[in-house]
């Protein structure tokens, strides 16, 4: 099996190689398989890379939000058209069933280019201020070079929804996908280029922990998105406050899912399943931690266990399979760590909680794993596990849940399940985050923004919002008449 690129980078509209870079072997979870070989770029590809951004930027710019808008459409199109061996391709990148991506990743991307090329004529708009006689307007105007770094849980539709607001807002984007899947964004890149994009506005770059600093700290860029882990976050974004760049940051969470015992409980069962299995638990947003009212818990245990144990676990490019592998052996390692850890400090498993018989000895798979008796200071339900494992705590009313649901430093999504909508708007108008659901879980349409609070970040992604961040706002005082001076 190979998959291999025509060469590690993407740059001023071509692939381009420097062997001198680190070499990045590019994994297929499924089997341990290296399935391509790139090369991390190194500082002369950076800055080739910026330097064509920068070039690129100004012509871009300078066409009319309708004409920019024309070309996002076009690439969408595009990757509809082709969905199937993009779809392939994330496959192979990130060990997803192919059920999953063939509707949830490239399919997302090319709504997100769809979405921002359609707007682009309309929300750009500044305004008018009267002033008496004299007036002023105000224009939103594009950064100049962002900068992108993605996640390995989604890496086509990361670099969708990175990429697509930038580009519709006039700005030029230089790409780091994350090492551990670094093959969708390359094509990403040649399909914009197919839609007409100029040569240099989009380029993709591969690179580890070494590159994204020569990124951050160059003086040519103005803004820098990045989809990471909390402690990435925090260097990232004091590297660019110390320069006084713009950031987006969408790192990640320990979100609560509350099911008041009133709820529709094999809706619930299901949203929860959907925040904790789905991309083998690999979801920044999902509702890890699920409070379920006393009254209902063993129901809703005995439920669960039952549909978690019917999950088909396998080869992710057979189309039956439900959940797939793990990215990597190091998340592998990770997941199955805190899965001992549950264990050791008391929870009860309810259901998994080891490696399936069947995949003992190849890939980086994990049983659906779920533990009861959670309680609040055990570390499963305090850290983030990025696994397909899912904690259940007990609550007695709803004062005591909305206090225990919000008493962590994350705050990027949760959710409430109740037939009581009341009762729903009042919890969720509670919750400290950024993105909650109400009677469903971890929906993003690319029409609503998506976004966290507290240590979970700042800045949105997706909707009209998302072009406030990639635009600044210019004010222009216009006289009508002579300038009056007292001197």
């Amino acid at each position: 099996m190979r998959a291999q690129p025509k060469a590690s980078h993407f740059v001023d509209g071509e692939y381009v190689e420097d062997a001198a870079g680190a070499v990045i072997e590019s994994i297929y979870p499924a089997s341990g398989e290296v399935i391509a070989k790139l090369h991390a770029a190194t500082s002369g590809i950076v800055e080739r890379a910026v330097a064509s951004a920068k070039r690129a930027q100004g012509e871009w710019a300078a066409m009319s939000p309708t004409a920019r808008g024309r070309v996002l459409k076009r690439a969408a199109e595009i990757m509809r058209e082709r969905n199937r061996e993009l779809s392939e391709l994330e496959t192979l990148d990130t060990g997803k069933p192919i059920q999953e991506t063939i509707v949830a990743d490239p399919t997302s991307g090319a709504d997100s280019l769809e979405f921002f090329g359609g707007i682009a004529a309309t929300a750009l708009n500044g305004s008018h201020i009267p002033l008496g006689g004299d007036w002023a307007y105000t224009k939103r105007v594009p950064l100049g070079v962002c900068v992108g770094i993605g996640a390995w849980n989604y890496p086509q539709q990361i670099c969708c929804w990175k990429a697509a607001p930038a580009l519709a807002a006039g700005n030029a984007m230089v790409f780091k996908p994350s090492e551990n899947t670094p093959l969708g964004t390359l094509k990403i890149a040649e399909i914009l280029i197919e839609a007409g994009l100029p040569k240099g506005v989009f380029n993709v770059i591969q690179g580890d922990r070494d590159t994204g600093p020569m990124l951050v700290n160059h003086p040519d860029v103005a803004k820098i998105s990045l989809t990471g882990s909390v402690p990435t976050g925090r260097k990232v974004a004091g590297a660019a406050a110390g320069q006084m760049k713009h950031v987006t940051m969408e790192l990640g969470g320990k979100s609560p899912l509350i099911v008041f015992d009133d709820a529709d409980i094999d809706s619930a069962i299901g949203g929860a399943m959907l925040g904790n299995f789905y991309s083998t638990g690999q979801v920044c947003s999902n509702g890890t931690r699920v409070f379920v009212q006393k009254r209902i818990k063993e129901v809703f245990l005995s439920r669960l266990k039952a549909r978690t144990e019917k999950i088909v676990v396998g080869d992710p490019l057979r189309e039956e399979t439900q959940i797939g592998p793990l990215v990597s052996r190091a998340q592998h390692e990770k997941v199955l760590a805190y899965i001992e850890k549950g264990k050791a400090e008391g929870a009860r498993l309810i259901t998994g909680g080891g490696i399936p018989n069947d995949f003992s000895g190849e890939g980086f798979y994990v049983q659906p794993t779920v533990f009861a008796d959670v309680t609040d200071e055990m570390t499963i339900a305090r850290e983030e596990i990025f696994g397909p494992v899912m904690c259940v705590l007990d609550f007695d009313d709803e004062a005591d849940v909305v206090a225990r649901a919000n008493a962590t430093e994350f705050g990027l999504s949760g959710g409430v399940f109740t037939a009581d909508l009341t009762r729903a708007h009042r919890v969720v108008d509670q919750m400290q985050a950024g993105t909650l659901w109400i009677n469903t879980y971890n929906l993003c349409p690319v029409e609503i923004p998506f976004g966290g609070s507290k240590q979970s970040g700042f800045g949105r992604e997706n909707s009209a919002a998302a072009l406030e961040h990639y635009t600044e706002l210019k004010t222009v005082y216009v006289a009508m008449g002579p300038v009056q001076s007292p001197y």
